[in-house]
């Protein structure tokens, strides 16, 4: 089934072409993330991180507004890290539209300025 607004999943190929791994991450439990994966036919991996870890390290939890009440949430989030380990890029608060072209875009720039 194709969306107007392909995600990571359809574009996957691509980012392969450009020797770059997606990975996603989220507070769940793997077993969910496993349902999930499973049910969404999502092919790359899925990280868990129940203990907020990497939530805090990248600084993703937020206060948001759920039906008139305050709850922490995760601010979906993207991040471009090199080969070497270093953070390059990075996306806040993420609209889906339009949002893995931009991210195809910066990967595919700086795989050129590295082979310079």
């Amino acid at each position: 089934m194709h969306h107007r607004n392909p995600g990571f999943r359809d574009a996957l190929s691509d980012f392969e072409n450009e020797n770059t791994v997606i990975l996603g991450a989220s507070r769940d439990s793997l077993k969910s993330h496993e349902n999930f994966a499973a049910k969404q036919n999502v092919p790359f991996a899925l990280l868990s991180d129940a203990d907020e870890a990497l939530c805090t390290q990248y600084d993703v939890i937020k206060m948001k507004n759920m039906y008139g009440k305050q709850v922490r949430g995760i601010e979906r989030s993207t991040f471009l890290i090199d080969s070497t380990g270093k953070l390059v890029q990075e996306w806040r608060k993420v609209k889906v539209p339009g949002h893995v072209d931009a991210v195809l875009e910066a990967v595919r720039t700086l795989n050129a300025a590295q082979q310079d």
